[in-house]
């Protein structure tokens, strides 16, 4: 009976295969959360593999590499995905940052609960709108988006060719530094209604000063930030669509700007 025996440079190539797509299914949002169990994201990522393989494997180096050097390629190809999992988590980021700043404004600064996703301590407006932002992801399909994307980065920025010293550096950061305006974006009719309701409880607390604006003020501002929530969930999933719908223009970006 003989043994089959696989060779050297194909195992090469699969281990480069695996290195991106473990990177983006480890950090992409949902999927590369603390939640979901490392035994999962494994099994997802080589079933990944196997079935991308065929369609990828002529943009991949076919020569053997010595261990140092296969080392780098590896390394490279992770710390791709994990750029391409980074930028679709700011979108996320800034829907809980908005959710914060909602939450603190209601009066809720003490009311938080834990985030299994991130496993930390968030703000219960936070992680309602985390959630909700979560469903949109899964139900406008944006998970598919990543894998079309995946395949079509080994066209794009074959395996070898990460290059840090042009824009892309620059690029990330820029998308770092919208999450803060997205962020507000969400927020801002809340915040509008809320600094609303706290101009006119100023005033009544001049006009009546025997009114105890203090505890009225906390009913109120919940109650009418609950109400403006549910008028413009339909306004924060159009917002969320067109920002899931710019990831593979991002993502194309990011690409083109790695090759040099």
């Amino acid at each position: 009976m003989e043994l089959l025996l696989v060779p050297v440079d194909k195992i090469q190539v699969a281990l480069i295969c695996l290195a991106r797509v473990a990177a983006i299914f480890g950090s992409m949002p949902i999927f590369g959360s603390a939640q979901t169990p490392a035994r999962v994201k494994t099994i997802l990522a080589l079933l990944v593999t196997v079935l991308i393989l065929p369609a990828v494997e002529p943009t991949l180096p076919t020569h053997s590499f010595a261990p140092i050097s296969l080392g780098l390629l590896v390394a490279n190809e992770a710390m791709l995905g994990i750029m391409m999992g980074f930028i679709a988590r700011l979108i996320f980021t800034a829907v809980e940052f908005g959710g914060t700043i909602v939450g603190y404004q209601m009066g809720f600064a003490a009311a938080n609960v834990y985030d299994p996703q991130n496993q930390r301590q968030v703000s219960l407006i936070s992680q309602f709108q985390n959630v909700f932002a979560i469903l949109a992801f899964l139900a406008l399909d944006v998970h598919h988006i990543f894998i079309q994307v995946l395949v079509d980065s080994y066209r794009m920025l074959p395996p070898g060719l990460l290059d840090f010293s042009g824009e892309a550096v620059p690029f990330i950061m820029e998308l770092t530094g919208n999450m803060f305006v997205l962020a507000i974006r969400f927020s801002a009719p809340i915040l509008a209604v809320l600094l609303l309701s706290g101009l006119v409880l100023g005033i009544l607390a001049r006009v009546f000063p025997q009114l105890n604006v203090f505890m009225l003020s906390f009913p109120i501002n919940i109650g009418m930030a609950f109400v403006i929530i549910g008028l413009t969930m339909n306004m924060v999933v159009a917002l969320l669509g067109r920002e899931f719908a710019q990831l593979p223009e991002q993502f194309e970006q990011l690409l083109l700007l790695l090759r040099g």
